[in-house]
């Protein structure tokens, strides 16, 4: 299994010298099968650089399945180049707790006065689905998907290939419960074991006093959760559109040192757009 981060900021991309090492780009996470099947994940900023790799690579075969429809997470759809060829085969999978069909969703984004090409317009061949089975098989690979706690609902997915699991876990707040959410309890259950768990990790303690409820966790709270479901790797994610290099290394630096004085051996890092982890 390869996983490679395109896109790791949240709610707005971002750009300027202080955000470098970390990159700008909104979510867009892919996922190589040991078939070579290709899986993204979201549809944020970051899916407009995959899009250009997956055109030098000649591949035009894909599954998007998507977290949730939030404008982040949906930003990069028209200017992701592999819709507008023919070639293109590719099945989409939305979040059933999303108020509209992913079709829908899709389609409204692309609407003028949004975007000059509507959907109907573009060449690719795409199949939609509302949600995944539970559990599903991509080439190969077994997907798990549990609902997030988050405002208008979400998704998290687990990928097992190979007795190796990656759990990615964005826009899920921990310490509150949102309608269709879950408790703390059950995202550490469904997080034991993994090999890698990306989790969102937006806020700091002072974030948090204004915005609980939001639908974002403290990154501490993350790592609390990494440690008690003992996975082997934490990557913080969905860093807000405010924090710098400096601030996110600040946090990664907090949760070593954590790590560290509880003689754990979780290794803790911060998600840029150019992250490769090979599992």
């Amino acid at each position: 299994m390869i996983v490679r981060c395109w896109g790791a900021r949240g709610s707005i991309p971002v750009s300027g010298k202080e955000f470098m090492k970390y990159g700008g780009d909104t979510t867009c996470i892919e996922v190589r099968t040991k078939q070579d099947a290709i899986i993204v994940i979201d549809a944020g900023s970051g899916i407009r650089r995959l899009g250009n790799q997956l055109l030098k690579e000649r591949r035009f075969e894909y599954t998007l399945i998507f977290t949730h429809a939030h404008w982040d997470h949906l930003i990069g759809f028209p200017f992701f180049k592999p819709i507008y060829h023919q070639e293109t085969q590719m099945a989409i999978f939305g979040c059933h707790l999303a108020q509209a069909s992913i079709q829908q969703i899709i389609c409204r984004i692309m609407a003028p006065p949004n975007f000059p090409i509507a959907l109907p317009d573009i060449h690719a061949n795409l199949t939609y689905h509302e949600s995944f089975p539970a559990p599903f098989e991509i080439g190969g690979m077994r997907v798990t998907a549990l609902p997030l706690s988050h405002p208008d609902g979400g998704v998290g997915y687990r990928f097992e290939e190979d007795g190796k699991s990656f759990v990615f876990l964005t826009d899920n707040e921990l310490t509150h419960r949102h309608p269709g959410g879950l408790d703390y309890e059950d995202y550490c259950r469904f997080s034991r074991g993994a090999d890698l768990l990306f989790h969102d990790a937006e806020y700091t303690e002072g974030d948090y006093l204004n915005k609980r409820a939001w639908g974002h966790s403290v990154y501490k709270d993350a790592l609390r959760l990494a440690l008690d479901a003992g996975v082997a790797k934490l990557g913080l994610f969905h860093h807000n559109q405010e924090r710098t290099d400096q601030e996110v290394d600040a946090m990664v630096a907090d949760c070593r040192n954590r790590v560290a004085l509880g003689s754990h051996t979780l290794d803790c890092f911060a998600l840029d757009q150019e992250t490769e982890i090979i599992l």
